[in-house]
């Protein structure tokens, strides 16, 4: 393997950062590349780590743990230095570069939405350190100043995502001279034949471009220098992209262009002198040129929201062309130069809190002619969005949420149906539950199934508002169905025994049995948390003068000094008298299930499991129709219960299913109904249960099951 290209760019690069770069990380680092085992892939990567190098260096003023970045990251991509072996070897502070330079190109590969400000912001997030970000934009300007090297399809791919991620992040981090480059080489690959006609209709001009400009301002120095006035003109020639851009957004050609030169007044004016010496300047130059009355643009009255302050006018030049002047003072250039960073300084706000004060405090560092300055780059962390996460689905569509949400607020922001339906997700190779909270990063893939309704108890598991909002909705949507079911259930019954349905009994029978409205009252008749025989008798009965129970424990008598006081357990087994009771349909439980019992309408009491999901109305609304309940150690009670399976589609999964449950000797398979769509399948299986670790036992041997996704019982 030839290495000595490389070589002798490591000993230029060797030779340049003496000056900063301590001896030790030199001989380290000189160490690591000999011993290396080279590779074309890894001989090819060093030589660019190079070049990137020296445009850090020399166009970035970046140095030390930055440079050691550049130089190691190759050797980690390629496995041929360890990680964490940075801490020892080098620093923690070059660990944390070097790790967040790998988390960002890791990036790539999990998205399709990198032209999103959300990817930008992501891009920032991992990153952590702001040189890990320079050092991204130098490599990028490599990959653009050799495009010309790449395949034709490679080059308008990089130019592309150079125009719309890096290009944006460059101008953010104040680096203008890099963006514009960045910007006329995206251009000259995304369309070749504008860049190549503006560039030969600039270059026409450009010999004499030096002589005119002198010949434009010759009179104005002389006449503002009469007047006292101190002053700076500079004159410069737009970029191809911003003359390009311009054009567009005026849908105008090249010619029509007024601003292709513009001369800048910058003035050394005390803050109450500002606009009139502004206007004064302005006057001076339309004296000596014929200004265009359509082209003023006096944005020193009334400023542009960004605080841009600047008064410009076009007038007719020598020859008879076009030329913007831009008039303006130094706090105003600095403004428009550096944005609201500068313009937060002159108008004294403080603090770091948003990108803008944290890019005054960076750009500052940048400009210090000090070169101990730059050790304070240390202290420049890119923490900006620690209040946000930012999440891919499958596909590498970015969702950014709250800081602290969760996966079930990830599935409502895809969709409501998506949320309505979430049982859990899949990260990497590793099941999650609906309430995992998302991190920085993560790549997950929501898994629903048909028969997953939102929950009252979902309101804890989600901090968005659009998933409050949607679960809010659904359930009310879902009340007002099961409402209007259970109305007709007890409208049809009452029409077959013949009972004349009264609408005010039925309000003040629901009221004294504790529903806030009737409609609660119908909810838990089609939920089957009421006997609609025993509702029945309270309906006929409700006006007659009421007698104590003998046999069985009602809600009205129960007052926790009945058969069962409070403090009292009901232990469930096939032996228990003086009390009757029944299982929930609601929750099905079983042995070994924590359980607890609430007494019904009019006597009886059901079991339900202390995780039904309307054990905690129940609880709030009826605290005294709660009884203790136990099952008996020595219990045989078989339990019924349901399970609902989801997964992929492939042929024998319901069959390897169902071998599995017939093996159990604890499990019987009563009924078992499939829905398959589009590759993926919903299962629902009804199975009778010795108790609660057998269950367990069986949901983990079906998710065992090569294409199942989720199992959840009901």
């Amino acid at each position: 393997m030839k290495t000595s290209k490389w070589f002798s760019n490591y000993k230029i690069l060797r030779n340049e950062s003496r000056n900063f770069l301590p001896i030790e990380y030199k001989d380290k680092l000189f160490k690591i590349y000999r011993e290396a085992q080279y590779s074309d892939e890894l001989a090819e990567d060093f030589n660019s780590a190079l070049i990137i190098a020296h445009i850090a260096i020399n166009e970035l003023g970046l140095n030390k743990a930055a440079l050691c970045t550049v130089m190691l990251y190759p050797l980690i991509k390629h496995n041929r230095y360890e990680l964490e072996s940075i801490k020892t070897d080098f620093s923690e502070e070059i660990f944390v570069m070097v790790n967040g330079l790998t988390r960002v190109k890791n990036l790539y590969g999990k998205t399709s939405t990198m032209e999103t400000e959300n990817f930008r912001k992501l891009l920032l997030t991992f990153a952590e350190d702001v040189r890990v970000i320079f050092i991204m934009l130098s490599e990028r300007l490599y990959y653009m100043r050799t495009l010309h090297q790449k395949s034709p399809e490679a080059q308008l791919n990089i130019a592309r995502e150079t125009s719309f991620l890096y290009a944006p992040l460059a101008h953010r981090m104040g680096l203008y001279k890099i963006k514009t480059e960045m910007e006329d080489l995206s251009l000259k690959y995304t369309l070749p034949d504008i860049y190549k006609e503006i560039a030969r209709k600039l270059s026409e001009t450009k010999k004499g471009r030096d002589l005119y400009i002198e010949k434009f301002i010759a009179p104005i120095k002389e006449k503002l220098t009469s007047l006292g006035l101190k002053f700076t003109i500079k004159g410069r020639t737009k970029s191809i992209y911003s003359i390009w851009n311009k054009m567009m957004k005026q849908q105008t050609t090249f010619e029509n262009i007024y601003d292709l030169f513009a001369i800048r007044v910058i003035l050394d004016s005390e803050l109450e002198k500002e606009k009139a010496e502004c206007w004064q300047v302005y006057s001076v130059v339309t004296d000596m040129y014929q200004p265009n009355p359509k082209r003023l643009r006096d944005w020193l009255s009334i400023p542009k929201t960004n605080g841009y302050e600047s008064l410009h006018t076009t007038v007719m030049g020598p020859e008879g062309k076009w030329v913007e002047v831009q008039i303006r003072t130094e706090r105003m250039d600095e403004v428009a130069e550096k944005g609201m960073a500068a313009h937060w300084r002159y108008k004294g706000i403080q603090g770091e809190a948003t990108m803008d004060a944290w890019l005054k405090n960076l750009r500052d560092v940048l400009e210090n002619p000090d070169l101990k300055a730059e050790e304070y780059m240390d202290e420049f962390k890119l923490n900006l969005y620690d209040e946000e996460v930012f999440v891919f689905t499958p596909k590498g569509d970015l969702y950014k949420l709250p800081k602290g949400a969760t996966l079930l607020d990830f599935a409502f922001a895809i969709h409501t149906n998506v949320g309505s339906k979430c049982i859990g997700g899949k990260l990497g190779n590793k099941n999650v539950t609906i309430s995992y909270v998302l991190k920085n990063g993560d790549q997950i893939e929501v898994i629903t199934s048909s028969n997953q309704k939102p929950r009252a108890d979902w309101l804890k598991l989600v901090c968005t508002s659009k998933a409050k909002q949607k679960i809010r909705q659904v359930i009310k949507e879902t009340e007002t169905h099961e409402a209007n079911m259970g109305r007709e259930i007890l409208l049809r019954r009452f029409k077959n025994w013949k009972i004349e349905p009264d609408e005010a009994r039925l309000s003040r029978l629901a009221k004294k049995l504790g529903y806030k409205t009737i409609s609660e009252l119908y909810i838990d008749i089609n939920n089957e948390n009421i006997d609609i025989l025993d509702f029945k008798d309270s309906f006929l009965n409700f006006d007659k003068k009421e007698e104590p129970a003998v046999e069985n424990v009602s809600a009205e008598s129960y007052k926790g000094n009945d058969k069962l006081g409070k403090d009292d357990v009901l232990i469930i087994n096939n032996e228990t008298k003086g009390v009757q009771y029944s299982m929930a349909k609601c929750c099905n439980p079983i042995y070994g299930d924590e359980i607890f019992g609430f007494v019904s309408v009019t006597g009886g009491i059901r079991i339900h499991r202390k995780n039904c999901p309307n054990a905690p109305q129940m609880m709030a609304k009826f605290g005294y129709r709660i009884v203790n309940a136990a099952w008996e150690a020595s219990s045989n009670e078989q339990g019924i219960c349901t399970l609902y399976v989801s997964g992929r589609d492939d042929l024998g999964v319901i069959t390897n299913i169902s071998s599995l449950i017939s093996k159990e000797n604890s499990v019987t398979l009563r009924s078992i109904s499939i829905d398959s769509d589009a590759g993926s399948f919903d299962g629902k299986l009804v199975l009778t249960v010795k108790d609660v670790k057998s269950l367990e036992r069986i949901i983990q041997k079906i998710k065992n099951v090569d294409g199942v996704h989720s199992v959840v019982r009901n």
